[in-house]
């Protein structure tokens, strides 16, 4: 005998669950990919600086993005052009941190310290703004978040020292790792005065874009950029325009816009695990000391972010920023 059909509302609500469902994997295949966007940003920004210089990539990436950038903006978020511009002192100020400053400082060291390693000591971001926040927002940190920061900090020197803090006293830091760090600072601060912002996020980067473009004319002037002179650097520079620059920050808002920040931050923890991903594809080696400080960094961040972003209101779930 087959069985009964459910009847009623428990028969009504079958179909209402599955689509939720579905709904939530299509958010959480958007997070995923923005990070494996932003992953290849590493590898592939690492193959293009061996053909042109990180002010000639920095540059063109944003002069090819900022209009698709608006586009996209004008599509998801329909904002108000007027109110985004009231804001321009700090989208000026958040171009130079993070569009340009950011940017300039990753891309000089992709060269000198690898994919990989620049991924790991990046994935410290979530903590270090975690940590300024709590310095300068006077955002209150726990037990479980003071223990995340150690042990991300932990990773990181791990990282930095290939195991042999005795050699990082001796030698002090790479140049690329330096840069790395520096990369990472200018994104905390981006990311801590983000939260003034009344812009949405994709509105507030098209914005950005535009301002990095014209604020590097100057030094465009005076050091010319230069083209990819190869098609495997072309296209390179056409995935960095086209995926981290674009389709990252649209997925990512979109994504974290509907399931919230507690769940999206937990997705962080996948960027430098499909940089290592996608570096071993392109044949790179890895050293242990690498692969151990990244499980401590990745391990560290998750418990800084599992506590603190849960503790987030609808206010500054708004003004979360993604790390790309």
């Amino acid at each position: 005998m087959a069985p009964l059909a459910p009847q009623g509302p428990h028969r009504e609500r079958a179909p209402f669950a599955y689509a939720g469902l579905v709904e939530r994997g299509r958010l959480y295949l958007y997070l995923a990919l923005a990070n494996l966007f932003w992953a290849g940003n590493y590898v592939f920004g690492e193959m293009v600086t061996r053909e042109i210089s990180p002010i000639s990539l920095t540059f063109f990436r944003w002069v090819f993005a900022f209009l698709p950038l608006i586009v996209i903006a004008w599509l998801v978020e329909r904002p108000d052009w007027r109110a985004a511009l009231r804001e321009w002192r700090v989208h000026l100020l958040q171009s130079l941190l993070g569009l340009t400053g950011y940017t300039l400082l990753l891309y000089a060291a992709l060269g000198l310290t690898g994919a990989v390693n620049a991924a790991v000591i990046s994935a410290i971001n979530p903590a270090t703004i975690a940590l300024g926040a709590a310095i300068f927002l006077r955002e209150r940190l726990d037990r479980v978040q003071v223990l995340g920061l150690v042990v991300a900090f932990a990773g990181v020197t791990v990282v930095l020292t290939g195991g042999d803090v005795g050699l990082l006293l001796e030698q002090g830091f790479g140049v690329g790792d330096v840069l790395v760090i520096g990369s990472v600072l200018a994104w905390t601060a981006y990311s801590l005065i983000s939260r003034r912002l009344a812009t949405p996020p994709i509105t507030a980067t098209s914005v950005q874009a535009v301002f990095a473009v014209v604020t590097m004319l100057p030094l465009i002037a005076v050091t010319g950029v230069s083209l990819p002179s190869s098609p495997a650097g072309a296209l390179g520079l056409a995935y960095i325009v086209v995926f981290p620059s674009m389709l990252g920050y649209a997925l990512w808002n979109i994504g974290a816009s509907k399931v919230g920040p507690a769940r999206a931050g937990i997705f962080l923890n996948l960027l430098p695990v499909f940089t290592v991903l996608i570096a071993l594809a392109f044949g790179a080696v890895l050293e242990p000391a690498t692969v151990a400080g990244g499980i401590l960094v990745i391990a560290g961040v998750y418990l800084t972010l599992h506590v603190r972003r849960s503790r987030l209101g609808p206010a500054d779930a708004a003004t979360d920023r993604p790390v790309r």
